[in-house]
């Protein structure tokens, strides 16, 4: 027989999840679509019953963002301006219905290629927080993110937090989404860029993130690499034009060719690192 359960703490709805198999329902943004009209035959884990997941906050070395923790939220939330691609991109899921319920833990769980939240998430050093009544285990992205569509969470676990370091909120970030129309698109291509720059307009830290152009969105560690002591400017810009993609593997699909991801990427990768090195320096957050 098919179980409904509303959980209101977190150590109920472990217990839960270790007695059973569920199916997890938090913003319901991807979970109602994938359902259709089809009746639900799964157990169903409704987590919002839970307020205790929803916010962010600072501790002494992390930035904290709860599982619950919805679009909007964050587009309304004021960490450093290391966060600024993450910002921009919660104002570019879906539409703003979608903001307001589909939440940032939520998108990461569903690993689409094409997720808004990953590359900002990914240039932040972002760990997944995953609970069990066996303890928790901290995944940095790469290792959560298995596949298109697979992650690394196990039936009796749940994602509690994201968690940013501090040593990764330096400088200034933007996000560059290209898509068939403004908004309620899926990507062809995505890009956000962390970028710190000294007083004399050097970048002294680099990092760059690209998705829907690999079945995991990847970071550009040759290009971060490459312009790490390049002046803003005109080099930069020779830099990037030319810097490696290798760690990208686009697909031929209804949306674009891969051969037009990969031109486009290189566009959208050279336009975030502009808009975040174009603003001042910030100092690094202790």
């Amino acid at each position: 027989m098919t179980r409904y359960a509303k959980p209101r703490s977190v150590d109920e709805a472990l217990i839960l999840l270790s007695r059973d198999r569920w199916r997890l329902l938090a913003g319901g943004t991807d979970f109602y679509p994938a359902q259709g009209a089809r009746p639900i035959r799964e157990n169903v884990l409704d987590l919002n019953g839970l307020p205790g997941l929803r916010g962010i906050v600072e501790s002494a070395g992390h930035w904290v963002i709860g599982a619950r923790t919805t679009w909007t939220d964050m587009a309304n939330a004021a960490p450093p301006p290391a966060f600024d691609a993450l910002r921009q991109a919660a104002r570019e899921v879906g539409a703003i219905q979608i903001q307001n319920v589909g939440t940032v833990a939520g998108n990461l769980c569903n690993a689409s290629p094409a997720a808004d939240g990953t590359p900002p998430l990914l240039v932040l050093d972002a760990q997944v927080e995953l609970r069990s009544l066996h303890g928790s285990r901290m995944l940095s992205l790469p290792e959560f993110l298995l596949g298109n569509r697979r992650t690394a969470i196990r039936p009796d676990e749940l994602i509690t937090a994201i968690h940013v370091p501090k040593t990764a909120c330096s400088g200034r970030s933007a996000f560059v989404k290209l898509g068939a129309r403004r908004y309620l698109v899926i990507s062809i291509a995505m890009a956000a860029a962390r970028i710190a720059v000294d007083r004399a307009s050097i970048v002294t830290e680099a990092a760059i993130a690209v998705g829907a152009c690999s079945a995991v969105a990847q970071r550009l560690a040759g290009m971060e690499r490459s312009i790490v002591g390049t002046r803003v400017g005109p080099q930069l810009d020779d830099i990037l034009a030319s810097a490696p993609l290798d760690e990208l593997s686009p697909i031929d699909d209804v949306r674009g060719g891969a051969d037009y991801r990969l031109d486009a990427a290189r566009e959208i990768v050279a336009r975030a690192v502009a808009q975040a090195a174009a603003a001042r320096p910030a100092a690094r957050a202790a």
